[in-house]
């Protein structure tokens, strides 16, 4: 850090500084956050956060919001910041881009930061293209979708990916974030309403698996022809595919809970047919007692 930017360096209270509004990324209290709080109770604050003025005298987080928790909960009151003017735009394009350096970055966490980022390029008089095909007007030659993928390493249609993943249910963004339903899949999921979505969503918690690209292909098709109801998700998601668990034979999750964890779902209807046979007997043996 050269002498001019620790110049600009000072000492804020935790409590005058905003955290930035939509913030994109997930600040998590996990090993990661454990082993930085550590790091800072030893080391202190090795790069201050960025911060830029607000009114009444407070600040808004434009980077910093890991460090910021850490210093909470390493019980500190007062962190290293950087002041710097700059206007929402400017912050967002500061704020994500510092945030693309992250190790790992889940998939709603680009989703979010890309939206943002495009949309301030917008107001700034750039095109996004946002929904559009990867012949989109071109600004310079380049559309902002291809200036952003050369910064962060990706793709414009991939770029598009992700966008397109701010339209999906949190049910189903968290299956993309846990890695059970991959990108494909989840941009043609992206294109379903709300209703359908947690319909699709029911229908995973059922049939224990996600669904596989050409099932979320034909979920798409069904919805463009108009006839995409629950029924059509249902049986769509009880095709069975060759890594699929075998789901059981019942929706009713108590009669689950009544058969031994030992009996296979292929043999769970033979084992409830042989336990009802046996209570007939029960109860017909005792009518014949009763005579």
């Amino acid at each position: 850090m050269s002498k001019k930017e620790n110049d600009n360096v000072t000492a804020i209270p935790l409590s005058q500084i905003t955290d930035f509004p939509d913030h994109p990324y997930q600040v998590r209290d996990d090993d990661s956050m454990n082993e930085l709080v550590e790091s800072i109770k030893e080391r202190g604050l090795i790069q201050p956060i960025l911060v830029r003025p607000v009114e009444n005298g407070r600040y808004e987080m434009v980077s910093g919001h890991r460090r910021k928790r850490a210093f909470e909960l390493a019980g500190i009151d007062k962190i290293p910041a950087r002041v710097k003017e700059l206007s929402r735009d400017e912050a967002i394009l500061a704020m994500v881009d510092s945030n693309l350096q992250r190790e790992v970055i889940l998939p709603s966490e680009k989703a979010k930061a890309y939206k943002m980022r495009l949309e301030a390029m917008k107001r700034q008089g750039q095109r996004t293209d946002l929904t559009s095909v990867p012949s989109a007007q071109k600004l310079s030659g380049k559309t902002s979708r291809e200036l952003l993928g050369e910064q962060v390493g990706e793709s414009q249609d991939q770029i598009r990916r992700y966008i397109r993943l701010n339209n999906l249910i949190p049910q189903i963004l968290d299956l993309v974030d846990e890695g059970k339903i991959a990108m494909r899949p989840a941009v043609e999921i992206s294109f379903l309403p709300e209703e359908a979505q947690r319909n699709l969503h029911e229908a995973i918690q059922y049939t224990d698996c996600t669904p596989s690209h050409d099932q979320t292909i034909r979920m798409r098709k069904a919805l463009n022809d108009g006839r995409l109801t629950k029924e059509v998700v249902d049986t769509i998601m009880d095709e069975e595919k060759p890594n699929q668990k075998i789901k059981s034979p019942f929706r009713d999750n108590r009669i689950e809970k009544l058969i031994p964890k030992s009996v296979p779902a292929e043999k769970q209807c033979d084992y409830v047919l042989k336990a009802l046979e046996f209570y007939n007997r029960y109860r017909q043996k005792k009518k014949e007692q009763a005579r």
